[in-house]
């Protein structure tokens, strides 16, 4: 797809993602999107362009680092069902709690009873979640192997990329056929008709953000945004003085460009 088409196409749904916003906070509707897959698969991306153009204070995005230790001696979900969302908020999680059956599982975080037992509650935690009145969309990327090698080598030759290469990412490219039997596990366990994974094509990333927000969009029974008319108010003249001369002699930053 050709940048021009992309970028208008985006700006069309995210402009959709508005009217979402405000129809969250107008009904007190609770959203959560969970994002899952291999490392390159693209979550960050999407993620990225979902939330471009939304409030943080309603849009908000997890994404928790490796357990500590005391959070090792909590029930498994605690730490994320602190983050579950309040009235009139939207909660992306970039991983889950599927990282038991997943990263978790693949790289020996856990023992095997603790993955079945996971496997064996998440629909009923889950169930609870919407029994509570929360809205709960849940996606797979999926990346070929050829295109995870490609990503990965763009982040090994490019300095401003590195940050996200990490041990671990090297070593989920060498278990790549262990993620998918987990992937195949996780799914068989999980993919039910109250809470079903949506499995996003992500090789082409530009299509995939396309395709993962009208899907998303599709979803929501939202309104569509009105027309507001709004009339810019001059200022106060009655108190006016010469605010520029004012900041003479503070320290500006350097004009370099």
């Amino acid at each position: 797809m050709k940048r021009e088409a992309y970028e208008k196409e985006l700006k069309r749904l995210q402009t959709e993602l508005v009217a979402v916003q405000e129809w969250v906070k107008r009904t007190g509707h609770r959203l959560v999107i969970v994002f899952e897959g291999r490392d390159a698969a693209g979550k960050g991306g999407i993620i990225k362009r979902i939330t471009a153009r939304v409030s943080p204070r309603v849009f908000r995005v997890v994404a928790l680092p490796a357990p500590s230790d005391r959070e090792k001696t909590q029930l498994y979900s605690q730490r994320y069902i602190k983050h579950m969302p309040a009235a009139g908020e939207v909660v992306i999680f970039d991983r889950s709690w599927y990282n038991r059956a997943g990263v978790e599982t693949v790289m020996g975080f856990c023992t095997e009873e603790q993955t079945k037992r996971f496997l064996d509650v998440v629909n009923h935690f889950e169930e609870d979640m919407i029994h509570d009145g929360i809205i709960l969309i849940k996606y797979w990327l999926e990346v070929s192997s050829e295109e995870q090698e490609k990503r990965f080598k763009d982040r090994i030759t490019r300095a401003d990329k590195q940050w996200k290469l990490s041990g671990m990412d090297l070593e989920s490219r060498r278990r790549w056929y262990a993620y998918s039997r987990a992937r195949d596990r996780m799914l068989e366990a999980s993919d039910k008709k109250h809470s079903p994974w949506n499995i996003v094509m992500s090789d082409d990333k530009r299509k995939a953000h396309l395709n993962c927000i009208s899907h998303l969009l599709d979803q929501l029974n939202y309104e569509p945004l009105g027309t507001t008319v709004v009339t810019l108010p001059e200022p106060l003249m009655d108190d006016a003085y010469d605010d520029s001369k004012s900041l003479e002699g503070r320290r500006f930053v350097p004009e370099k460009y």
